[in-house]
C-alpha cells in the first residue's frame, strides 16, 4: 500500500463523496448513515495523511502515475494542515449540523449534501497539493472553488447565496490570471525541454528554471501572484473572502480560512521557487513583501471596525495571510521557516475561533457583537475557548501564533527590513487592541434576559478543546519531527 498511498489518499475522499451523494439520490432519508460514513471518512483520510507524512519524513519523496502526483517535505506540511484540520472540523460538523437539523435550518437531504461536498472539498485540496503537473494544480485550485461554493450557499438564504455567487465569480476571474501564468511557464519550459510531458511537471521545470526566459518568468509570476493571490485572500483581491467566510456554516468557514487559503499559497510558493531560480530572489520577494504589508494594513483597520463576529475573524485571515507572504518575502531559511510555521499556527487558531463562533451562534442566534454579552455566564467553556483563541490570534504568549509572528519579525530585522517590520508591528498593535476589545465586550457582563445558562453539547466542544491543546502545545514547544519537516521544507524553497 505504501507505493500507492498517494492514489489511495486521492481516491478515498472522492469515493466517499460520491457514495454520500448517491445516498441522497436514492432518497434514503437517514441522518445517521451519512454521519457514520463522514466520521469514518475523516478518520481514514487523517490516518492516510499521517502515514504519508511519516513516509516522506523517513524517506524523502513519493510519486505516483508517472510523476503526475508528487509529495516532498513541503507537500507534507500542507498535507498535515489538510488532514488535521479536516478531521477536527469534520468532527465539529457532526454536532453543528445536529443543531441545524433541530432548528430546521437544514433538512436531512441537505445534511447528506453537506457531507458529500465536505469530502469533495477535501479531495480537491488534496489533489491541489499533490499535483506535480502544473496544469493539474491549476485545475485543482479551480476545483476547490466548485467543491466549496455549494457549502457556502447551503442555507439558501439571500445573504449566503449572494456570498456564494461573489465567491465563485471573483475567484474564477482571479484564477484566469493564474491560467495565463501557467501557460507562459509551460510555453517557456517546452521551448527548453522539447517534451510536452516533462514541460508540465513542476519537478522538471524547477530543475531547469535557471535557463528559462527571465522576461517570460517575470510576467508569469505576476499573473500567478494575482491569480492565486485572489484565492489566498491577498489585498486587493480579497473582496470575496469576508462574505464567503461569514455566511458559510462555521466549520466550512474554518476550512476556508484555515486550509483553502493555504492551498493557494502552496501554489504561489511553487512558482516562487521557479521565479527565484530564474530571476534571483529579489523580484518575487519584493512583490510578496508589498502584497503582505498591504494585506495587513487593510485588514488591521477593518478588523477594528467590525461589529460582526465572523466577519471580524474573516478579516483576520487576510491579516495572517499577509504575515505569511511577508515571511516568504523576507526569504532565507528563517523567513521561510517562519512563514510555514505560521501557516500551521494560523490554521489551528483560526479553526478554533470559527468553530467557537459556531457555538456562539447556536447559543445567541446572532453574529452581532452588540448582542453577544456575558458569554462567561451563559456558556463558560465556550467563553474560555473564545477568549483563548482571541488572545492567540492577537499574538499573546505562550500561544502558538506568538512564536511564528516573533520569528517573522526577527527574520525581517536580520534581513535588513527594519522599517517595514516596525510598520507591521504598529499595525499588529491595532489588531491586538481589536481582539482585546472583543474579549472585554463579549465575555463579560450579563447575558440577554431569559437565556438558558450552560454550554452546547460535548460533540461541539471536543474538537475545539483539541484545537486549544494544539494551540497551546505549539506555543510552548515545536516537536522535533515537525521542526525537522519545516526545516526540510524551508530548505527546498530556498535551495539552501
Amino acid at each position: 500500500m505504501d507505493e500507492n498511498i498517494l492514489i489511495w489518499l486521492l481516491a478515498f475522499p472522492l469515493a466517499l463523496s460520491l457514495i454520500t451523494f448517491l445516498i441522497r439520490a436514492v432518497g434514503w432519508r437517514s441522518q445517521r448513515v451519512p454521519e457514520v460514513l463522514h466520521l469514518g471518512g475523516i478518520i481514514i483520510v487523517l490516518a492516510l495523511i499521517l502515514k504519508t507524512a511519516f513516509l516522506i519524513y523517513s524517506g524523502g519523496e513519493l510519486s505516483a502515475l508517472a510523476d503526475l502526483f508528487y509529495a516532498d517535505r513541503l507537500t507534507a506540511v500542507f498535507l498535515l494542515v489538510i488532514g488535521v484540520m479536516g478531521f477536527l472540523n469534520g468532527l465539529y460538523s457532526i454536532g453543528y449540523l445536529r443543531y441545524d437539523l433541530a432548528g430546521e435550518e437544514l433538512g436531512v437531504d441537505s445534511c447528506s449534501t453537506y457531507y458529500g461536498f465536505f469530502h469533495l472539498f477535501l479531495f480537491t485540496m488534496l489533489f491541489t497539493v499533490l499535483s506535480n503537473n502544473i496544469a493539474l494544480m491549476w485545475v485543482g485550485i479551480e476545483a476547490t472553488t466548485l467543491g466549496s461554493v455549494f457549502l457556502v450557499g447551503i442555507y439558501g438564504r439571500r445573504e449566503s447565496l449572494e456570498a456564494a455567487w461573489k465567491y465563485i465569480l471573483i475567484c474564477s476571474v482571479g484564477i484566469a490570471f493564474a491560467l495565463y501564468g501557467t501557460i507562459l511557464i509551460y510555453a517557456g519550459s517546452f521551448n527548453l525541454l522539447q517534451n510536452a510531458h516533462n514541460s508540465m511537471l513542476w519537478t522538471e521545470v524547477v530543475k531547469s528554471a535557471g535557463m528559462l526566459d527571465p522576461q517570460v518568468v517575470k510576467l508569469a509570476f505576476v499573473f500567478i501572484l494575482i491569480g492565486f493571490g485572489t484565492k489566498a485572500g491577498l489585498f486587493p483581491m480579497h473582496t470575496w473572502l469576508p462574505d464567503a467566510h461569514s455566511e458559510a456554516p462555521s466549520p466550512v468557514s474554518s476550512l476556508l480560512s484555515g486550509v483553502l487559503l493555504k492551498c493557494a499559497l502552496f501554489a504561489i510558493i511553487k512558482y516562487y521557487m521557479i521565479a527565484a531560480r530564474c530571476l534571483g530572489p529579489d523580484f518575487p520577494r519584493l512583490l510578496l513583501l508589498i502584497f503582505g504589508i498591504l494585506s495587513i494594513a487593510c485588514a488591521a483597520f477593518l478588523i477594528f471596525a467590525q461589529r460582526d463576529l465572523k466577519r471580524m475573524f474573516a478579516y483576520s485571515s487576510i491579516e495572517n495571510i499577509g504575515i505569511i507572504a511577508i515571511g516568504l518575502g523576507i526569504g532565507g531559511p528563517l523567513g521561510v521557516f517562519a512563514a510555514l510555521l505560521h501557516t500551521i499556527n494560523h490554521s489551528i487558531t483560526k479553526s478554533l475561533l470559527f468553530c467557537t463562533s459556531g457555538n456562539i451562534l447556536i447559543k445567541y442566534g446572532t453574529r452581532d457583537l452588540k448582542a453577544i454579552k456575558g458569554v462567561f455566564r451563559a456558556a463558560p467553556l465556550t467563553a474560555f475557548f473564545l477568549g483563548s483563541g482571541a488572545l492567540g490570534i492577537a499574538g499573546c504568549p505562550p500561544l502558538n501564533i506568538f512564536i511564528s509572528k516573533l520569528l517573522t519579525v526577527s527574520a525581517g530585522i536580520q534581513a535588513g527590513y527594519l522599517w517595514p517590520m516596525l510598520l507591521c508591528l504598529a499595525l499588529l498593535v491595532v489588531v491586538f487592541a481589536s481582539f482585546l476589545r472583543l474579549i472585554g465586550e463579549t465575555l463579560f457582563g450579563e447575558p440577554p434576559e431569559g437565556m438558558e445558562k450552560g454550554d452546547v453539547n460535548w460533540i461541539t466542544l471536543l474538537p475545539i478543546a483539541l484545537l486549544f491543546l494544539l494551540m497551546l502545545a505549539l506555543g510552548v514547544h515545536t516537536p522535533e519531527p515537525l521542526a525537522e519537516l519545516l526545516e526540510g521544507a524551508a530548505s527546498l524553497v530556498t535551495g539552501i
